[in-house]
């Protein structure tokens, strides 16, 4: 689990999730198609084999809470994961927002998907203003302390990762399009082909195998193909058996028909036999009625 450095004790009692919106109604607009797809895509698809799927929670554009001192102060990821915590808000409740003081455990992971106008702050090219909140790299790199943040465009496909190491973050060489992440035994990479009918590259999970980890849907897709491959080899299987079943009652059939052959030929032969011996009793006959004796000859 990752928890940040604790604030200083305050008596007071702290607002929770209940208290703290996952929206502020003063700030416009939401994400666009890519965005909610692609984190839809990613929550689908991450289940670290190492972590029961109830401790593990993953959120898109769900503000998060990060300092007791300054109650309204918050960063809205793209997505982000945590482990180690219940899936649900004290097991029981879907969030309504990420509290770090109420929940104790920072992410493990944050994503931003670039887009023109948060491009500078993702990339921690802006600086923050005084009096006013830190910016979202400051935040994720000294305040939260997220082990890797990656950023992803979707403008030229590049993705970058970012790892903490000390106190700063500093940029990682991608394997393959992919980036190990240990913690949690998952690659997240580039994987080109259809979501939701749309054709691009998009942000995957891989197994340790390196095995592209399927969507509910997807599995249900691959299973109905096994399915049918299973029902489609059980028939071939069973036409086998008939086909099998079929010769072996050709080939009783022609045993039979041998056999009765044998006996017809047999049953001529004795027949023939018997004439043979039926006409050399009647010549012999005939000698001794001539007076010559058949032996004799």
């Amino acid at each position: 689990m990752y928890i940040p450095d604790s604030q200083s004790s305050q008596a007071k009692v702290l607002p929770t999730m209940y208290d703290l919106p996952s929206e502020d109604p003063e700030e416009a607009g939401l994400p666009d198609e890519y965005h909610r797809w692609q984190a839809q895509l990613l929550c689908d698809s991450c289940l670290p084999s190492n972590y029961p799927a109830d401790r593990v929670f993953s959120a898109s554009d769900l503000n998060l809470y990060y300092d007791s001192n300054h109650l309204n102060w918050y960063k809205r990821p793209d997505w982000y994961l945590v482990v180690g915590v219940s899936r649900f808000y004290q097991d029981r409740d879907l969030r309504q927002s990420y509290v770090i003081w109420d929940e104790v455990v920072s992410p493990l992971i944050a994503i931003e998907f670039l887009s023109p106008s948060t491009e500078d702050e993702d990339l921690g090219l802006t600086e923050s203003e005084p009096n006013k909140p830190p910016t979202k790299w400051q935040v994720y790199e000294k305040i939260l302390k997220i082990p890797y943040y990656f950023v992803f465009s979707k403008y030229n496909n590049q993705l970058r990762v970012f790892r903490l190491i000390g106190n700063r973050y500093r940029e990682q060489l991608l394997t393959g399009s992919r980036f190990w992440i240990p913690e949690i035994q998952l690659s997240l990479g580039l994987w080109e082909g259809a979501f939701l009918q749309n054709q691009r590259l998009w942000l995957r999970w891989y197994d340790i195998n390196g095995n592209l980890i399927p969507t509910p849907e997807e599995f249900e897709r691959q299973r109905a193909q096994l399915e049918s491959q299973r029902a489609e080899f059980e028939r071939q299987q069973a036409e086998i058996e008939r086909q099998q079943a079929e010769s072996e009652s050709q080939r009783a059939e022609s045993e039979r028909q041998r056999a009765e052959f044998e006996r017809q030929r047999a049953e001529s032969e004795s027949q023939r036999a018997e004439s043979e011996s039926r006409r050399a009793n009647q010549l012999a006959d005939r000698l001794r009625a001539m007076g010559i004796n058949p032996d004799e000859l």
